[in-house]
């Protein structure tokens, strides 16, 4: 059954990584009716997606959401990617707002949801921090002017049908089920060295401030913000998801020493990326504040959770030969 206090509402996740996952999980616990859109980023995605929403608008009789939790690309991604990943999403909105002219969608009982990123936002400022929402954007790479772009798209769809949309410009997010493959996520890479032995390239300098948000704690976060701003047509909400807590990377890889019982090897250099990372990433929101007072799971905690997921992950790719 729903959680008490909740209406049960027809939800659409588009992407099934880090983030989407676990909003699949957090639906699933709340007896939510759920239903999955991965993306294939080698093939059409653009033609499957509006597949997807033309069999969800199907299901829907009552209140729907559509969360945008995919992602192409990270920091540093070339630029042809994220094209593809701008087309993609521009594709998602041209088909909501067919679905809400044809009738399929009724815009008064939907809402559409956006993950971005802070990090990537912010990174050009200078000074200013703790960021807020109300800071400027700024941003260093491709990766954050993609951002900014698909931002401006989900604006785009609220002022054309009137459907209340929400943007969570997320600080770093980390947990199990992260994708190992990328270059992104200290502590996902931390964890892979300490269960593989091999040493962790660190390119920036350890004073560097980053704010860890642990995956769970984001899709709780995520729905929370689809709530609040549902009931607000045609305006978008744009709220900085975060522990509110900022570690420097020294700090971390202390703490991840310290949880993980053996000593990380580190090898620490220089990389052109260094250029595009901001060295204070500081935040603090100032918007809907009440989806803030929660109690998070603890870093400690976090980086135990990721590393047992890593290991066993890890451990079922050794036993498979070799294949993911």
């Amino acid at each position: 059954m729903p959680e008490r206090g909740s209406v049960a509402v027809r939800t659409l996740v588009v992407g099934g990584g880090l983030l989407g996952s676990a909003v699949v999980r957090e639906l699933t616990r709340r007896d939510n009716p759920v239903t999955v859109a991965r993306i294939g980023w080698d093939s059409d995605p653009a033609a499957d997606l509006d597949h997807e929403l033309d069999m969800f608008a199907g299901t829907v009789d009552g209140r729907w959401r559509i969360a945008w939790c995919a992602g192409a690309g990270v920091t540093a991604t070339t630029t042809d990617l994220f094209a593809r990943e701008e087309h993609t999403f521009r594709s998602l909105i041209t088909t909501i707002e067919r679905l809400c002219r044809q009738g399929r969608l009724d815009p008064r009982t939907g809402s559409v949801f956006l993950a971005s990123s802070a990090g990537a936002l912010y990174a050009g400022v200078v000074g200013g921090a703790p960021f807020t929402e109300l800071s400027p954007t700024a941003p260093l790479a491709p990766y954050g002017f993609s951002k900014l772009a698909l931002e401006a798209q989900l604006r785009q769809l609220a002022e054309a049908t009137g459907v209340p949309a929400s943007i969570g410009r997320f600080t770093n997010l980390y947990g199990p089920g992260q994708n190992l493959a990328k270059p992104q996520g200290l502590i996902a890479q931390l964890c892979r060295a300490h269960v593989t032995g091999q040493p962790i390239g660190i390119y920036v300098p350890l004073d560097t401030l980053r704010d860890y948000l642990y995956v769970d704690d984001a899709a709780a976060l995520v729905l929370g913000l689809l709530d609040e701003s549902a009931s607000a047509p045609g305006t978008v909400t744009v709220k900085i998801l975060g522990s509110h807590g900022s570690v420097s990377v020294a700090a971390l890889l202390m703490q991840a020493q310290r949880v993980l019982r053996r000593p990380i090897r580190v090898l620490f250099g220089a990389s052109s990326q260094a250029a595009r990372q901001a060295r204070d990433l500081r935040v603090r929101s100032v918007v809907l504040p009440q989806l803030d007072r929660r109690t998070l799971r603890t870093l400690p905690a976090g980086i135990a959770a990721t590393a047992a997921d890593v290991e066993h992950r890890l451990v079922r790719v050794v036993a498979a030969g070799g294949r993911r």
